[in-house]
């Protein structure tokens, strides 16, 4: 008797799409079952109904609704090329489509006119990619016409972020009165001085008769012009170059927006050096966290707290195997991680690699390697130079220490120094005495170095280093003696924060929750605040006026977290406020502020542990 229980399989042909779609194309070719001709341009192109119906939202509708279309055998499509309809057409039925620069405007055009969606953002990404200087203005104009508006951020992005290279081309000529304005007002990161900025538009305005003459427009223009970052001689002398004189009715305007922009501060600035910008345009000064330990382990990403934005972004990571106690500075708004070291199979390896990072143009170069492996040193900028001083090294334990290429100095800390414009590292006189886990600041000419520890002991010392002169200088000791601590400059004072002493008696660590201040005229100490929450291994950063302390331990115990709460200490008002605490636990991180473009496109925020 038959068995009548049913044995079901499922089949599925990982071929038949390219099957069907051949033999539709077959067809096509052929002449076989074809129901509808379209004309362009003079041309005649012969198709299946349900073919374009099926992969086309404007032939859907006319073929299956109440329209006169559905019933005839001809279309006309007025507005298109026919090399854009061929090519479409080639894409319904085989599903490939060939661009170049000389056929993309047509395929875009006959794509918008019967919505094949995908085609259109395929002839967007295929511009994007094609996009440069000498084209950016004729590729802005087709994003316009299209409503291409993904497409159209990203080319003034690209004009913005190339406007240096861009105002020496050609297309500065052609761009509209509209395009100039948007690229004003836009506020994306521009790679070049607010004086170049004034003096385009100064140009493209001497160019522009109808523009020359309307009063209204001139100080629409020159109003987005961000006046108050120029000085008033650099503002006369372009004036005078681009040919305006002192009788000139634009002469006068500017000069008027100039005086008016600098009495309103409508810009802000910041008072710190190492981080001063080509220009503002589009950036904000955001608190920065470098690296550091989470409940996960170690970890090389670098997150980013926007005041604006008030949350905690992923900006990048360092392009190292996972590493720690290595030294982070700026200048020119670019972050320089130096050094470190890394763990494989429980031994400790140190190295001297440094890497810069820029923000502007996200992303990472390589630079020369100190000449010694560092960890658990000082990494400053002073002036246009990078000093690093200290640490422990694998050198120290290197017995025959006239094989290495160090200076001819007393027993001390070596110390080093990166010249960015020849990416070289020199020696420079050694630091008197062992030192590791101290701090360093940097103020005028001189490079300070506080506390840190000579093998066992916490040290309460306090040098300088006149990068003139190139000589140490001894100092008035701090109060107590710290390791694991932060030194600032702010508004021309010192300021030590944080860290840990040892108490001999009891042979253990002991918090140090005090800020103190350094005097240079008296050559004192002196205690300026408290610490509300005092910690070990928390970062500590000084961003303009304010000193800000992230995450780490009550207590000498990793399990006793503080929840990365964030303190932030306003030097000026000598008021403590909390900030929105980092989303995730964290300790031994660095901190460092950084400008950062507001209009990143990878603005991911950091979940917070608290949800899982």
């Amino acid at each position: 008797m038959l068995d009548r229980t049913l044995n079901t399989i499922f089949f599925e042909s990982l071929s038949h799409t390219n099957t069907l779609l051949n033999g539709l194309n077959e067809l096509r070719l052929k002449g076989h079952l074809i129901d509808i001709t379209l004309k362009a341009n003079g041309r005649s192109f012969r198709a299946h109904r349900a073919v374009l119906a099926s992969c086309s939202e404007y032939f859907r509708a006319m073929f299956t609704d109440a329209m006169k279309e559905s019933q005839q055998k001809e279309i006309s499509l007025n507005g298109v090329t026919a090399a854009g309809i061929e090519l479409l057409l080639e894409y319904a039925y085989t599903s490939k489509l060939e661009l170049n620069l000389a056929n993309v405007q047509d395929v875009l055009s006959a794509a918008s006119h019967i919505q094949l969606e995908a085609v259109v953002e395929a002839c967007s990404n295929y511009l994007q990619s094609q996009l440069d200087v000498d084209n950016c203005v004729d590729i802005v104009s087709i994003a316009e016409m299209y409503s291409l508006d993904k497409l159209r951020q990203r080319v003034y992005r690209f004009i913005c972020a190339h406007l240096s290279e861009f105002v020496k081309t050609h297309e500065i000529s052609v761009l509209a009165r509209h395009q100039l304005e948007h690229i004003l007002a836009c506020d994306y990161p521009v790679d070049c001085s607010e004086i170049v900025v004034l003096n385009t538009v100064l140009q493209w305005i001497k160019k522009s008769e109808k523009t020359l003459h309307d009063a209204r427009m001139c100080n629409r223009l020159l109003g987005l012009v961000r006046l108050a970052e120029v000085t008033a001689a650099d503002v006369e002398r372009t004036l005078q170059s681009v040919g305006f004189s002192s009788s000139n009715s634009l002469y006068a305007l500017t000069k008027s927006l100039a005086q008016t922009q600098k009495r309103l501060a409508v810009v802000p600035t910041s008072n710190n050096s190492d981080n001063a910008l080509i220009n503002s345009r589009g950036m904000e000064l955001a608190l920065v966290k470098v690296g550091g330990f989470g409940l996960e382990g170690i970890t090389n990403d670098i997150t980013y707290y926007l005041p604006s934005v008030k949350k905690w972004r992923h900006l990048t990571s360092i392009p190292h195997v996972e590493q720690c106690n290595y030294g982070i500075a700026t200048l020119r708004n670019e972050l320089y991680v130096v050094g470190g070291c890394y763990n494989v199979c429980l031994k400790e390896y140190m190295h001297p690699f440094g890497f810069r990072f820029s923000p502007m143009s996200n992303s990472w170069t390589t630079i020369a390697p100190m000449q010694q492996d560092r960890c658990r040193f000082s990494l400053n900028f002073v002036g246009e130079f990078l000093y690093a001083v200290g640490g422990a090294s694998e050198m120290d334990d290197v017995e025959d220490m006239e094989a290495v290429d160090l200076p001819d100095q007393q027993q001390g800390a070596t110390a080093e120094c990166y010249d960015p414009s020849t990416d070289k590292w020199t020696y420079i006189p050694m630091l008197p005495g062992n030192r590791t886990q101290h701090a360093g600041a940097a103020q005028d000419h001189y490079l300070y170095i506080s506390g840190g520890l000579d093998r066992h002991r916490v040290l309460s010392s306090f040098y300088r280093y006149n990068t003139k002169m190139q000589v140490w200088e001894q100092l008035t000791p701090m109060l107590t003696p710290r390791a694991d601590h932060m030194m600032v400059s702010i508004n021309e004072r010192i300021y030590v924060c944080g860290g840990w002493t040892e108490r001999s008696m009891a042979d253990t660590r002991t918090l140090i929750d005090t800020i103190d201040v350094y005097n240079k005229d008296s050559c004192t100490w002196e205690v300026v605040t408290h610490i509300p929450t005092p910690r070990f291994h928390a970062g500590i950063v000084a961003v303009n006026t304010k000193i800000y302390i992230i995450g780490g331990f009550y207590s000498d115990s990793m399990f006793d977290l503080t929840r990365s709460v964030i303190e932030c200490y306003d030097v000026e008002s000598n008021q403590w406020t909390s900030v929105e605490r980092y989303p995730q636990n964290i300790w031994e991180c660095n901190c460092i502020g950084l400008y950062i473009p507001k209009c990143r496109d990878d603005m991911e925020v950091i979940v917070d542990s608290e949800d899982f």
